[in-house]
């Protein structure tokens, strides 16, 4: 009877143990599966970093850096054979330059009116809208530029303007990143401590001062990393420059003129007409190469502002 009364007390016990051990299992399986998605994406990031690489070495065993480089002309497909690639760079830069001068004010403005200014109730309608536009396809975007701001917005102001050009595909890109810089910036805006608004009110500081000359200088660090994660954005843009600013390659500073960016020309080039092996498919990761060199420079800057800014609030 004595065995029989401690087998049935040590039930509930090894009960125990036993949903114990399965919580583990499935914390080691969860665990498991986190850490593979993990891997994958490391995995992803190096084979296209291997990739870039290897394609490139190939294309300098053939082609000088400096004439790369320090080259004022690209034209891969002509002969005699130029690879500079400097035109490009203008260009991408024109374009995610104008982006910028277009969306920074407005997402600037954006962001302090719903920082500042909205209600709870009007805020949780503007913001979810605002940011329906980085849902936009850019191929949108791209023959909204084409067929919209160029001959109705540019060109009655500027006759002389080109069919295909930088400006409109900066309008249209600078649209497309306002999300990404007013949600930012309403973050930072938003982590800066209520103490320092109330500061200024019992000061009989206005609304508007208290956005602009408390409320801003505090988030400095936070805007800056939200300018330059929406200018790496702008950098990468593929389908709706290529489709509105054109892809004549040349050295340039006006924006009413046809140009070609990287991402145009990467884009031009991967249509399959172009014979792998040789130098001018070589070219693709070339500049992709180069691309992603500029486009992870302006995300490690952005991530060193971003973790200042939380660490001065945390």
């Amino acid at each position: 009877m004595s065995d029989g009364v401690g087998l049935r007390a040590c039930r509930p016990c090894v009960g125990a143990i036993m949903a114990k051990a399965l919580v583990k299992a499935k914390e080691r399986t969860i665990h498991l599966a986190l850490f593979v998605c993990a891997l994958v994406s490391i995995v992803t990031t190096v084979g296209i970093v291997w990739v870039l690489i290897k394609e490139s070495l190939e294309f300098f065993a053939h082609v000088s850096p400096i004439e790369f480089f320090l080259g004022t002309k690209w034209a891969p497909s002509f002969f005699p054979q130029h690879f500079g690639v400097l035109p490009l760079i203008c260009g991408t830069f024109l374009v995610a330059g104008g982006a910028l001068v277009v969306a920074v004010p407005v997402g600037l403005a954006a962001a302090i009116y719903l920082s500042e200014y909205a209600s709870p109730g009007l805020r949780r309608i503007l913001k979810p809208t605002l940011e329906v536009l980085a849902g936009i396809p850019s191929v949108v975007y791209g023959f909204f530029a084409f067929t919209f701001v160029t001959p109705y917005v540019l060109r009655p102001l500027f006759p002389e303007t080109d069919i295909f050009n930088a400006a409109s595909a900066a309008i249209v890109v600078g649209v497309m990143i306002i999300p990404t810089i007013s949600s930012l910036c309403d973050d930072a805006f938003r982590a800066v401590p209520r103490s320092l608004r109330e500061a200024a009110y019992a000061l009989s500081a206005t609304r508007l001062e208290v956005s602009t000359r408390v409320v801003f200088p505090a988030a400095t660090s936070g805007i800056v990393a939200a300018i330059l994660l929406a200018l790496a954005r702008a950098i990468g843009e593929t389908m709706a420059v290529a489709i509105a600013a054109g892809n004549l390659a040349k050295l340039t500073a006006n924006p009413l003129t046809n140009v070609q960016t990287m991402t145009a020309y990467i884009a031009q080039k991967s249509l399959g007409d172009t014979p792998a092996g040789t130098i001018e498919y070589q070219t693709i990761f070339a500049v992709g190469l180069t691309l992603f060199l500029m486009t992870m420079a302006v995300n490690v800057i952005a991530q060193r502002v971003l973790k200042r800014f939380r660490e001065v609030y945390e």
